[in-house]
């Protein structure tokens, strides 16, 4: 339904290349929501966009599904300017969301500064003002719809527990851990955008070390595993000093089954017990503390180490339906026109097609009368 924003790099590089729109499209309106407009311009570049997510997300049959998927195209963008008019409304900025985001995506590149990743915007042939007000329209909408649906969702002790029961062969898996890192780097510093050496096969290779630098580095390593025995909490610390690309998510590497990992990172680790960490331990790149968030057994999971994701799971599937009953009503309390041979496929039969026109008041000096007035000038330049 509501298209979130993926934090990928994948993801966002679709972003950039789907802001860079031909310029030979000739620009009308195509829809009126209340006072905002979509044109044409804005229905090619959404079209191109979600063409290359699905091309991604389903490389061999995307064209069998792409008839389907664009008739949603106008819909989204129609709920986007709905749910961009509540934020307003409500007083949603997204402005702190947008500055982390736009941080994670330039340690996602290994860019070292906000200015080298508006320089690769640049590159892409975008503006970087464009491109922030992208990501600002997707924070908004999440927030609005997490705000006005997501925080009147209720899910009970039984629903969790009937989850559990008929989806346990799901759950049923090996035994796994999830880690965390702080990384303490032995590399130099690259210039932005050069990439790693490679050896013959093709594969990263570690640049030479510099002792003094290896031994700096060990004793910070040392240091921070000192700080964390000292009760420092690990996701500050990594934040603060990896040099991994994990460090603004507190070091989170994600969960790992037997054999997936190094045999000395799995013998290291799947001892400890989560919220314990291992001593520094040196690897190709540097130094490394990793920390055991979570353990899970093998076979079925008992229902307290899962109900977290089984909550999240039913949150999910009660989002779709009262998401989009939300955005109805939403089409219903608002001013929708949309050009001939386009289709809102979330339309309602009860909302309005046509701009209401307020009755001049008697005495045209009244405040009443004024306002009425204002409102007859702000309708006007809605009619096609």
């Amino acid at each position: 339904m509501l298209k979130k924003l993926s934090l990928s790099l994948a993801a966002l590089l679709l972003l950039l290349a789907g802001a860079a729109l031909r310029a030979d499209i000739v620009d009308e309106i195509i829809a009126r929501v209340n006072t905002s407009i979509i044109t044409r311009a804005d229905y090619e570049r959404a079209k191109q966009t979600t063409q290359q997510e699905l091309q991604q997300q389903s490389p061999n049959d995307w064209q069998a599904k792409w008839p389907d998927r664009q008739k949603e195209i106008l819909r989204e963008l129609i709920d986007r300017q709905l749910l961009l008019e509540k934020g307003k409304e409500l007083g949603i900025t997204g402005d702190t969301e947008v500055v982390k985001r736009l941080n994670q995506m330039r340690q996602q590149m290994n860019l070292p500064s906000m200015d080298a990743l508006e320089e690769e915007a640049k590159k892409q042939g975008i503006s970087f003002e464009d491109f922030k007000e992208q990501i600002r329209a997707g924070v908004v909408e999440e927030q609005v719809i997490g705000r006005e649906v997501g925080s009147k969702i209720h899910i009970s002790q039984e629903e969790v527990q009937d989850f559990y029961s008929t989806h346990q062969k799901e759950m049923e898996g090996s035994e796994e851990v999830s880690l965390s890192e702080i990384m303490v780097s032995t590399q130099p510093v690259k210039p932005a955008g050069q990439g790693a050496d490679k050896n013959k096969t093709g594969a990263d290779q570690p640049l030479p070390e510099d002792p003094a630098k290896v031994a700096e580095a060990e004793a910070k390593a040392k240091s921070l595993l000192e700080q964390l025995r000292k009760g420092a909490k690990f996701e500050d610390l990594a934040k603060a000093n990896s040099s991994g690309p994990t460090a603004a998510e507190g070091g989170r590497l994600g969960n790992f089954k037997r054999g997936e990992l190094a045999k000395e990172f799995e013998d290291k680790t799947f001892p400890l017990k989560p919220g314990e960490f291992s001593d520094v331990i040196r690897t190709k790149q540097g130094f490394i503390i990793l920390k055991v968030n979570g353990h899970r057994a093998a076979g079925i999971p008992p229902l307290k180490d899962v109900e977290d994701n089984i909550r999240q799971a039913i949150y999910s599937q009660k989002l779709e339906p009262a998401a989009r009953a939300y955005l109805t009503k939403l089409r219903e309390q608002a001013y929708i026109d949309v050009k001939s041979g386009y289709v809102d496929t979330g339309a309602s039969p009860n909302q309005s097609s046509k701009p209401v026109i307020m009755a001049a008041a008697s005495s045209s000096g009244s405040a009443q009368g004024k306002q009425q007035q204002q409102q007859k000038k702000k309708k006007k330049f809605l009619v096609f």
